[in-house]
């Protein structure tokens, strides 16, 4: 029996993941903004689960939510950092204050909660930690920009973490999921208040009210929450788990058209060395 402590489980894949580590066993530290939308979590598991305020941007509450957790459950064994939003704009509509709120949610948010469980982790040489990715960080759509340099950000730190908790005992898995039917495209989908015409038909096409994929995502939250408990329980984590169908095809077109540009200029790569 493992101690989960999940970000964002409100709604979506943080609440199914919830739903499916509770449902195994496990014991869940299951944290949002609002603690009405975990009471039901709450009251299924009394003696496993444990619902618990948390704005990622408040320092303070990250404290007192990883306290917590350690005062009831003994450690967290598991961090998952899956709070976040969605936030659409062309990179020049997008206000300051709108890109700012996003990066100390999507990137310092889980920054703040990595370093808040870092130390008892490495006490006991012993942890894994799973940051919430987007396959929009591969493959950035316009429109998506701000949104794809959080997850792109969170995914170079990710990639560092990963080597210097390894030998420790500690694992670090990024998770790039595809479209989920959750309330990413929804409710939790920002945008940038002033669109500017000469973008309508790049990062236009994606403003919510031109989205029509809302409610139609192939993805299964619930599906997703199984993948990920078992990369968890696991003897060899990946550095990297793709979650759909379309993210891993997405993936592989991405992967194939950036070696094509990396072969083709390959002589104006190679050509800067200093001559002997």
């Amino acid at each position: 029996m493992a101690t989960w402590l999940i970000t964002g489980c409100s709604t979506g894949l943080g609440r199914a993941l919830a739903e499916t580590v509770l449902a195994r066993g496990h014991r869940a530290v299951v944290t949002a903004r609002n603690t009405e939308t975990l009471h039901e979590l709450g009251a299924a598991y009394p003696e496993t689960a444990l619902a618990l305020p948390l704005d990622v941007t408040d320092r303070e509450q990250i404290t007192a939510a990883v306290q917590q957790a350690q005062a009831r459950f003994g450690a967290v064994d598991v961090l998952v950092n899956n709070a976040g939003y969605g936030y659409r704009a062309a990179v020049e509509e997008a206000d300051d204050a709108d890109i700012r709120r996003l990066f100390d949610t999507n990137v310092f948010g889980a920054i703040d909660m990595i370093k808040a469980v870092l130390p008892d982790m490495r006490a006991r040489r012993a942890g894994s930690i799973l940051n919430i990715s987007s396959i929009g960080a591969r493959i950035s759509p316009a429109g998506s920009g701000y949104y794809s340099a959080t997850k792109a950000a969170l995914e170079g730190l990710s990639g560092s973490l990963r080597k210097e908790l390894q030998p420790l005992g500690i694992n670090v898995t990024v998770v790039e999921p595809g479209a989920f039917r959750t309330d990413f495209a929804g409710r939790s989908l920002t945008q940038s208040a002033t669109p500017i015409e000469d973008y309508a038909d790049t990062a236009g096409r994606r403003r919510k009210e031109h989205d029509t994929i809302h409610g139609t995502q192939p993805g299964d939250p619930a599906k997703a929450a199984e993948a990920i408990l078992a990369v968890v329980e696991s003897e060899n984590p990946p550095a990297l788990l793709v979650l759909g169908e379309d993210a891993f095809d997405a993936f592989g077109a991405v992967a194939q058209a950036e070696r094509a540009d990396l072969d083709q200029w390959r002589d104006v790569s190679v050509s800067t060395a200093i001559e002997d």
